[in-house]
């Protein structure tokens, strides 16, 4: 906090272009959140542009297996590939699965001209990273 108890104004970083990332990609990035380090993965399906903690929600593992690669083969669900839990990837719901009803920690995200920023979740939001 500021002096006056005003809050300071969250910073983004820069994570990509707007343009870099067609249906189908995905591209992981580093945050460093009330002074730890978390892992991101930005998430391009139809048009639309989403952001998760690369944690699943069954175990705090890492999505992917093999580096940056969590889609299905269809491009339909982003898959952990340690255990199969599936999930949509523009709510981040887990559809299949043990951890089927839970959702991936979402990551703030704001495309400011040509970059897209990514955010630290909101402290009450950060649940176990």
């Amino acid at each position: 906090m500021e002096r006056g108890g005003k809050k300071r104004p969250r910073r983004g970083k820069v994570v990509a272009r707007a343009n870099e990332l067609s249906h189908g990609m995905t591209k992981k990035f580093w945050l460093r959140c009330q002074g730890r380090t978390v892992e991101g993965l930005l998430v391009s399906y139809e048009r639309n542009l989403c952001a998760y903690v690369n944690r699943c929600r069954h175990l705090s593992l890492s999505l992917d297996w093999v580096d940056n690669h969590f889609f299905s083969e269809d491009k339909r669900y982003i898959i952990c590939a340690n255990h199969g839990a599936t999930y949509e990837p523009t709510t981040g719901e887990c559809v299949w699965g043990p951890c089927h009803g839970a959702f991936l920690q979402a990551v703030p995200l704001k495309i400011s001209g040509e970059k897209i920023l990514a955010f630290c979740p909101e402290p009450e939001e950060m649940e176990s990273l």
